[in-house]
């Protein structure tokens, strides 16, 4: 008696469930994006935190115009105390062309005066302790931690991530943590921390703001939101 054939499976399309969808879309991204990396410059870190702060509603090129080179503001600040030593306002007129200079100041001295006084000038390693500075939220945090010591806990939901998450129908969520938890039972947690950037670069360079390019997508087959 031959044995019973199984049914063939439905091709994957937009309308298949997320859990279906997904594994698909992480390898198709994953393939299309093969070199993903952090692209804030910095070389420990210190650095690492100050560029992540600056770079809330700011590009990370621009953020990297502000931080390098001779004279640059890492090379002017190279201890939490040296930012501490000069006036408010000087630090501000630093880092001014990042936009919302004065919060961030508020931001960068508040965390090197705690490192100071309660971490010994190091930034900690653990997400517990990384949250306690001021300005620091769980997108800075999975950033600073991944990038400097290898420290995975999640998965960074910066504005390209959220976009792109809520367009592939990944998330229904709008704050950021709550997008983090949806992310974390999709994706693999050994791809967390690679492919945050892979979701980041998607969001620069194809699944864009204003005007994605849904013809050119790896995954327009596959995504609920597009438009061709």
């Amino acid at each position: 008696m031959a044995a019973p054939t199984s049914k063939p499976e439905k091709p994957l399309t937009r309308k298949s469930p997320v859990k279906q969808r997904a594994p698909v879309i992480i390898e198709r991204l994953s393939e299309a994006y093969p070199d993903a990396h952090v692209a804030l410059l910095f070389s420990n870190p210190l650095e690492m935190l100050v560029a992540t702060i600056l770079s809330a509603q700011c590009t990370d090129e621009r953020v990297n115009m502000v931080t390098q080179g001779p004279g640059g503001l890492f090379d002017k600040y190279r201890t939490p105390e040296d930012y501490l030593k000069v006036p408010e306002s000087e630090l501000a007129e630093d880092i001014h062309p990042t936009g919302f200079f004065n919060n961030k100041t508020k931001s960068i001295r508040g965390a090197s005066r705690m490192l100071v006084e309660e971490f010994d000038g190091r930034i900690p390693d653990t997400m517990v302790e990384i949250l306690k500075l001021p300005g620091v939220a769980r997108k800075t945090g999975n950033i600073v931690l991944g990038n400097s010591y290898g420290v995975v806990e999640g998965i960074a939901v910066d504005t390209h991530v959220r976009r792109v998450s809520q367009r592939l129908r990944f998330t229904k969520q709008e704050d950021p943590d709550k997008i983090e938890q949806d992310l974390m039972k999709l994706i693999p947690r050994d791809r967390w921390f690679d492919f945050t950037y892979v979701l980041i670069d998607h969001g620069r360079h194809t699944c864009q703001a204003k005007k994605p390019k849904c013809e050119d997508c790896p995954v327009n087959d596959l995504c609920p939101s597009s438009l061709v």
